[in-house]
């Protein structure tokens, strides 16, 4: 059977998995009358209730004499991770690009590590039914993409497809997408299932060598335990194989002695066919599988015959950008909520989470209760985060940092961001106006057709640190702000952090609705009456610069005099949610969030008033 090993990647919101759901409805896997949700793939609850994938996925479908293994990846920049260790496991992708916002962030990152692992793309300008499509410039785009990357002669042969996803058709003429309903419809996505067979080739690899794989990802299930997962490089493997597990290293056959390699045997072998795995007794070179029965794999492993100990290349993933630090959770409300509150829990948990997410870096402190842990990005740590605390997990973290590197002569680097902006042109100003004060450099600015303009910004990361609150306020939420890692540039100096303080509670107790309405002209409050709250617990936002010490418990007095003006109607304005990537950015380095099941919350550090004030005067003073 041929086989064809297709990844498909693009920037967030472009479209890849809901092509992908009309992948597998036209492929037959789904019956005619079969219920099923959109953007299948996006099984994570995260993900359906975010939109965006989170983790990459495998599926396969057959078009007939071949089976297309299909591997959906994530399409924002902080979950290049996933991206890059999937590419390993393909030999062709799928590059979606929006008809409309031509090639973001996101895409220049993707089809950079694609074109360096020497992959061929097929194109997709996907919503041409779009009423601002405009494929044929993006089409241009995309080649100068191909061009700055430095991709090869058959690399920029690429062949370009124009396809609704959503409607579920392609085709290989421009004239054909935009005249209107036609024989594209009719035809579904069948000149894309003819351009993967045509023009990617199938996976190399001698079936009749000694077994040897590389393990691109890992799943988990409670019967057989750690799968693996990757692409068959050489040989065929059988259900009862003895094979060798050689821990990631310098490619080549391993130094003498056994240092880092096991032997296990395989017990179950499956094979990817829709949205199920399918036993298997036997794989050949060439075909994307999942193998139990693997103790202590990991990503990067090589999986060899026994009698041939080969070690493949290892998977490269580019380094980390920011770091928070993780503690246990010391505040008075400590242990109300969460399950699982010690630091030997928490390390545990953070630790493990290394086994699938290879692009995290965490690292034990000088305090048993606290470990730094580093990521892409802030939504790649606040996921993290997400998901402990659905797990009963109930932690603290810190403001984030940037990592700092030594570049030359001892000079300090720190990275450095491409921001693409789209925001109606009314607001441009304002908007240019937050970035250069946070040091952010104009690279482009391009008007469209819908009186919409898109600015395209090179800024540290340091600058980015709360202003997307600040862009949704300023855009009144028509802004469209996405980000990717650049690259290390020179410290960047001081940089404008935020500009307004903080309300913090003086005393431990319930929040009451008349003390809100008193302190509404003082700021905005992040909880309604009722909420607990205790001594140093952030409950607002200060309308000026300092932080501010207040009592939100205080309740009206009690008396037998009753007048109009003093029983008037207590009518709160709705609290601001604070989210887990809001709260992040709004943090100073003096507050920590609280994390646990019910909830979230800000705090100072020090929660004692007296403290607190007396640490400020000395700051002052000095």
């Amino acid at each position: 059977m041929q086989i064809r090993n297709v990844a498909v990647i693009a920037h967030v919101d472009h479209g890849k998995t809901t092509l992908v759901d009309q992948m597998l409805w036209q492929a037959g896997i789904f019956r005619a009358h079969e219920e099923v949700m959109e953007r299948v793939l996006d099984s994570n609850p995260l993900e359906r209730e975010r939109g965006i994938t989170i983790l990459s996925k495998n599926t396969a479908v057959h078009w007939g004499e071949a089976k297309i293994n299909i591997v959906d990846t994530p399409g924002h920049a902080d979950f290049g991770g996933e991206v890059e260790r999937i590419l390993r496991m393909v030999d062709g992708v799928l590059l979606l690009v929006d008809a409309a916002e031509g090639p973001m962030p996101q895409t220049r990152f993707v089809t950079r590590k694609a074109l360096e692992l020497g992959l061929l793309p097929v194109v997709v300008i996907n919503k041409v039914d779009r009423p601002d499509a405009r494929p044929s410039e993006v089409h241009d785009e995309v080649l100068e993409l191909f061009m700055e990357l430095d991709a090869t002669e058959a690399q920029l042969d690429a062949p370009f497809l124009y396809a609704s996803g959503r409607e579920g058709w392609a085709t290989a003429h421009l004239a054909e997408a935009v005249a209107g309903p036609g024989r594209e419809r009719s035809g579904g996505l069948t000149t894309l299932f003819q351009t993967i067979l045509g023009h990617l080739e199938p996976p190399p690899g001698d079936p009749r060598g000694p077994f040897q794989m590389l393990v691109s990802t890992l799943d988990f299930s409670p019967y057989v335990g750690r799968i693996a997962i990757g692409r068959i490089e050489r040989g065929r493997v059988r259900v009862g194989d003895r094979v060798s597990l050689l821990s990631p290293g310098a490619p080549g056959l391993p130094e003498e002695g056994n240092e880092g390699v096991r032997e296990s045997r395989v017990m179950r072998l499956y094979e990817f066919a829709g949205l199920q795995r399918l036993e298997l007794q036997e794989a050949a070179a060439g075909d994307i599988v999942a193998l139990a029965g693997m103790d202590g794999v990991e990503i990067g492993t090589t999986l060899t015959d026994p009698a041939v100990r080969e070690r493949l290349r290892g998977i490269a993933v580019e380094e980390p950008t920011l770091s928070v630090d993780f503690s246990v959770n010391d505040s008075p409300f400590s242990g109300r909520a969460g399950r699982y509150v010690t630091s030997r829990q928490l390390r545990e948990r953070l630790f493990r989470e290394l086994e699938r997410n290879v692009a995290l870096r965490v690292e034990e402190t000088d305090s048993p209760d606290v470990f730094t842990v580093s990521g892409r990005g802030e939504l790649h740590l606040t996921i993290l985060m997400e998901t402990m605390r659905r797990e009963g997990f109930e932690f603290q973290v810190s403001r984030p940092r940037v990592i700092v590197k030594t570049g030359a002569h001892g000079s300090r680097l720190e990275p450095y961001e491409e921001v693409a902006i789209e925001v109606p042109e009314a607001m441009v100003g304002v908007v240019m106006e937050k970035m250069g004060a946070r040091g952010g450099a104009v690279e482009g600015v391009r008007s469209t057709e819908r009186r919409m303009t898109r600015l395209r910004f090179r800024i540290a990361t340091r600058g980015l640190f709360g202003y997307r609150s600040e862009f949704l306020t300023d855009t009144r939420g028509e802004g469209l702000l996405h980000h990717r890692f650049l690259e290390y540039g020179p410290w960047a100096g001081p940089l404008a952090g935020r500009k307004r303080g903080v309300l913090v509670a003086d005393r431990e107790g319930v929040a009451v609705g008349y003390a809100l309405f008193s302190l509404r002209e003082r700021g905005t409050m992040f909880l309604g009456s009722g909420v607990p709250v205790y001594g140093g617990m952030i409950v607002g936002e200060h309308v000026r610069s300092g932080d501010l010490d207040v009592n939100v418990c205080r309740e009206k007095k009690a008396s037998n005099i009753r007048t109009t003006a003093s029983d008037e109607n207590v009518r709160l304005e709705p609290p601001r949610k604070l989210t887990l990537e809001l709260a992040l950015e709004f943090m100073e380095a003096d507050e920590l969030m609280e994390v646990t099941p019910d909830g979230i919350r800000l705090r100072k550090r020090e929660l004692d008033i007296n403290r607190r004030r007396k640490a400020a005067r000395a700051v002052a003073g000095s």
